[in-house]
């Protein structure tokens, strides 16, 4: 894919401010595509993280500070639609390698807080995560990452609390959501695709530390289905990305009909069983 620049801007306007760069279509546009997009998203003030323009920014890991807590972002792909890595440039694209992410997760904890591991990984309109998934967002909260954001389904797949053992033997505990969905897409039914492809989540997670001690307590605050309305107005075609549940509870959207009602309300329904439907603690992550 190609992108205008533009979307960069819609990205900033929306209210995002830091960009998971590292999925399968990092390398659609080769090399210069990696860098025209980090030069974009920077210029911009977005942080992009997973692909890198040299082998010294491929080192530095991205941490925000906000109230206090600091927060340490990685990202990473299972690959990028065999599209192969420029020899010698490994840096590009930070690839899914269990070893290396639990280096990474070694060092952002020592710079921060509470790291948030990005992952590209899972099967495309699979509602259910694969066993892989499962063991590896287990593999890296006992590792010690905190937060797991999934993507590439294109399909929302449920979050799970997940109680685990670290390598020395004291529990952990981290958040998994298997897959994000499509936040924004011209996925869906109506063209074509596969059910709920017009359907994503914005996933809130609660942060609270503690003072004197600095320990850290995390859990879900909020997950909210949002879908891509898309509608034709003067001839050009439209996107709008509804908070599915705030947009029943109104119902006086002025180009919404009751058809539109009738699909919303059973899309609510579903996500809101589909999500909470692994959200229990799994001792050990199984």
């Amino acid at each position: 894919f190609n992108a205008p620049e533009t979307l960069a801007d819609a990205l900033r306007d929306a209210g995002f401010n830091i960009v998971s760069t590292a999925n399968n279509h990092s390398l659609d546009r080769r090399e210069q595509g990696v860098l025209n997009t980090l030069a974009n998203v920077k210029e911009r003030g977005l942080i992009p993280i997973g692909t890198y323009e040299s082998p010294e920014a491929a080192e530095q890991i991205a941490v925000v500070e906000k109230n206090e807590i600091a927060m340490a972002f990685l990202a990473y792909t299972y690959g990028t639609n065999g599209i192969p890595i420029p020899e010698g440039k490994p840096y590009l694209v930070n690839l899914i390698d269990e070893a290396k992410i639990k280096e990474d997760i070694a060092r952002a904890r020592e710079l921060a807080d509470v790291v948030t591991v990005s992952l590209h990984f899972g099967h495309e309109y699979h509602r259910e995560p694969s066993e892989e998934q499962k063991r590896l967002s287990a593999a890296l909260i006992a590792a010690g990452a905190d937060i797991i954001l999934g993507s590439h389904p294109h399909v929302v797949q449920p979050y799970e609390v997940i109680t685990t053992t670290a390598e020395d033997g004291a529990p952990r505990q981290g958040i998994v959501i298997y897959s994000l969905g499509n936040f924004i897409s011209n996925q869906g039914p109506d063209q074509g695709t596969a059910k709920y492809t017009d359907v994503g989540i914005i996933f809130s997670v609660n942060v609270r530390k503690h003072f004197p001690a600095g320990t850290i307590d995390l859990s879900v605050d909020a997950a909210v289905p949002t879908w891509v309305h898309k509608y034709y107005d003067k001839g050009k075609r439209q996107y709008r990305i509804l908070p599915i549940e705030a947009t029943l509870a109104s119902r006086n959207d002025p180009i919404l009909n009751n058809g539109h009602y009738a699909m919303l309300d059973d899309y609510f329904q579903e996500m809101t069983r589909h999500l909470s439907s692994l959200a229990e603690p799994a001792a050990g992550g199984s």
